[in-house]
């Protein structure tokens, strides 16, 4: 009996781009820990329903739809786990995954594909995969895969908590404090908070805000950073004496320890 939450890839409704485009889709807002994930499907409809699925839990998804293309952007060495495909034009899973760890690249690699037998999953394995997922899949296991290859890799990587001067922010109870404060978030303004805080004292430009808070490469000509800067401002700055995030002038937003 099939599952309610099994995955199966979805026609197209219209005909989508050419093979070998590369996309960036918007992450939404979730507690989920935000990754930079490559996913390597050559087929239109399921790459779309993947990318959307992790879109929907805040991560951030490009996607080629070739082997070489999937190669080329993963030896950059910027994802925090690769999603792959055994069967693709150009140049097949198995061999990309050898080309990497060929070359010391060592991002976690998930191969999720039709093609399932033991041989083919020790295959996979033995290429340098360090997980194995047929296809369908449920959404909740993949996630918690990604989770976990991404933890084995980087058992420090984790970070849950942030602080500047008398700001603080849980990225697990999603719960923002300045001083004895409570502050309610938005769930854009807590990721644009978050990203804030993780560049703190330095000079963040709009380009960085578009691509990594709503995920797009180049700017809409919309006001929307303007806005939830505004907001944001308003929640963190207004009721304390010493503002804390400052415009820079024709460069960008600055986040600061109020001193």
């Amino acid at each position: 009996m099939a599952h309610a939450n099994l995955v199966r890839p979805l026609e197209p409704a219209v005909k989508t781009a050419p093979t070998r485009t590369l996309r960036r889709t918007a992450p939404r807002d979730e507690a989920d820990k935000v990754m930079h994930i490559l996913l390597m499907e050559d087929d239109l409809a399921s790459a779309d329903t993947t990318a959307k699925l992790l879109r929907e839990h805040n991560h951030v998804v490009d996607v080629a739809h070739d082997g070489e293309e999937g190669l080329e952007l993963a030896r950059s060495g910027s994802y925090d786990a690769l999603i792959i495909d055994r069967r693709m034009p150009m140049r097949d899973g198995i061999s990309v995954v050898r080309a990497l760890r060929h070359e010391d690249i060592r991002t976690p690699a998930i191969f999720l594909t039709a093609i399932a037998e033991v041989d083919d999953r020790v295959e996979g394995l033995r290429a340098g995969g360090d997980d194995y997922m047929p296809k369908p899949y449920q959404t909740s296991e993949l996630l918690a895969r990604l989770d976990a290859v991404v933890r084995r890799a980087n058992p420090k990587a984790v970070e849950t908590r942030l602080q500047v001067g008398d700001l603080n922010l849980d990225l697990l109870t999603r719960k923002v404090f300045r001083g004895a404060q409570e502050i309610p978030l938005q769930p854009r303004e807590f990721s644009l908070l978050e990203f804030l805080m993780k560049h703190a004292e330095q000079v963040v430009t709009r380009g960085m805000l578009l691509e990594h808070v709503w995920g797009i490469h180049f700017d809409p000509q919309t006001n929307v950073i303007d806005v939830h800067i505004s907001r944001l401002r308003a929640k963190i700055d207004r009721s304390f004496d010493t503002p804390m995030l400052h415009t820079v002038r024709g460069a960008g937003y600055s986040l600061r320890a109020a001193h």
